[in-house]
């Protein structure tokens, strides 16, 4: 039986351009409106933490997504992440299903993982170097 250890730099790089493109979302949702920002209404204030916080999941994303400097923005968004679910989501419930972090809790840690693991197939940094 073939070992599946010969896929895992594939998977590896298939879970960080899922998950970055995913997360690339949430901060045009947040600046842009797009996909529907939730409640409608204007996006958040420049400068606020809100923004920061949009502008860092856009330019992160994308960098994760063609895996360009995939360990330094990955360890800069798994701390974002941490400090999303420490400000916003565990004050409203101990229990990350109830407080909307649990999106939060794996993000940070699929990014502290690529931190240690490295952006796997298809990423640019492999070029670079």
């Amino acid at each position: 039986m073939p070992s599946l250890d010969r896929w895992a730099p594939y998977a590896l790089g298939l879970l960080r351009i899922v998950a970055a493109v995913i997360f690339f979302e949430h901060g045009t949702q947040k600046l842009f409106g797009f996909p529907d920002r939730p409640g409608g209404g204007a996006g958040p204030a420049m400068l606020s933490l809100a923004w920061t916080a949009g502008v860092l999941e856009i330019v992160g994303g994308a960098l994760l997504a063609v895996g360009l400097f995939v360990r330094p923005t990955a360890f800069v968004l798994s701390g974002l992440m941490a400090a999303a679910y420490w400000i916003a989501h565990a004050p409203r419930s101990p229990f990350p299903v109830l407080n909307g972090g649990d999106a939060a809790i794996l993000y940070c840690f699929i990014f502290l993982y690529l931190v240690f693991a490295g952006g796997g197939a298809f990423a640019l940094d492999k070029v670079r170097k």
